[in-house]
């Protein structure tokens, strides 16, 4: 498994928290010292470790938001 980094630069909001300190946040992320995108996943509590998520860009996640705003939640 290759190396790589990754600098939170922004935390935008905690969606929710697992009984074991899990966070699903929402970040402003660098990583491998590239410009920051917006990523969705799950984090320790330490940030050491994290689980599967998304990465948009700053369009993608405009985009987003746009599709959201049409959805009707029950």
């Amino acid at each position: 498994m290759s190396k790589f980094s990754y600098e939170i630069v922004e935390t935008i909001a905690v969606l929710s928290e697992g009984s074991k300190g899990w966070q699903k946040e929402l970040n402003l992320i660098s990583w491998n010292g590239r410009a920051p995108k917006y990523d969705l996943r799950d984090w320790a509590p330490d940030h050491e470790k994290m689980g599967k998520g998304v990465t948009l860009s700053k369009e993608e996640l405009l985009a987003l938001k746009e599709a959201l705003s049409h959805l009707e939640i029950e």
